[in-house]
């Protein structure tokens, strides 16, 4: 791929650049707990998945409501009901996710060449605690509270294209999602490069599973970095 060819870069956030299934797992586990519940790593996050996935595909609701109403319905097919509480503080943990170790000096890296843009399933505020934890200044964000849609809606990324102004072969889109973003991205003919984050791992996890063809594969950020910006 030429990287040269392009100017921007827009990138998905949970799971690319926030390890959201540690995020998600690290907040899930004391829930259990506490109602004495219990699930191996996979079959959780799987879980998780389909109830956020099945709610983001009906009427726009925050993105608190959605993670705190997946995680009821997590609770309910393992025989538990979290408090109202519970479900507070797990959607409100997701400003917490932790970066993965290589997303904040990649960004960078890749800011000396590209204009950076984030498009992402979240809300306004949850998401404006992870950016601080990245540490770079984004050109352009637009979160599924702006465009009151969720991927693998393309309403998202139609609002980004219209802001950055730019020619569609310009844009180049990287994720980790095939099911979020790799198919809807490649449906308004974005190019794509794949982070495959669970590389050598079985299963989906926390995204549900899709088909898709990226232009690339990188299996994180920093080897994606040195790629597009080589003289950095």
């Amino acid at each position: 791929m030429d990287y040269a060819a392009f100017e921007a870069l827009t990138f998905d956030c949970y799971g690319t650049l926030i390890d959201w299934e540690r995020g998600l797992l690290e907040a899930a586990r004391p829930i259990l707990a506490a109602h004495g519940a219990s699930a191996g790593d996979d079959d959780l996050l799987e879980a998780y998945a389909r109830h956020e996935a099945a709610l983001e595909a009906g009427p726009y609701a925050p993105y608190r409501e959605v993670v705190g109403s997946a995680l009821i319905g997590v609770g309910a097919d393992l025989g538990f009901a979290p408090s109202d509480d519970e479900a507070e503080a797990f959607a409100t943990a997701v400003g917490a996710w932790p970066p993965f170790a290589d997303s904040p000096e990649a960004l960078r890296r890749l800011a000396t060449r590209y204009r950076l843009g984030v498009i992402t399933n979240c809300d306004d505020d949850l998401f404006a605690r992870s950016a601080r934890q990245l540490g770079v200044a984004f050109d352009e964000v637009v979160t599924a509270q702006q465009a009151e849609a969720y991927k693998p809606r393309p309403d998202g990324f139609a609002l980004m294209l219209e802001r950055l102004a730019l020619p569609r072969e310009r844009v180049l889109h990287v994720a980790q999602s095939l099911f979020h973003d790799h198919v809807p991205a490649k449906a308004l003919g974005l190019a794509t490069v794949w982070i495959d984050r669970r590389q050598g791992r079985s299963g989906s996890g926390a995204t549900p599973p899709a088909e898709a063809a990226p232009d690339a594969v990188f299996p994180d950020l920093a080897s994606f970095a040195a790629a597009a910006v080589p003289e950095a």
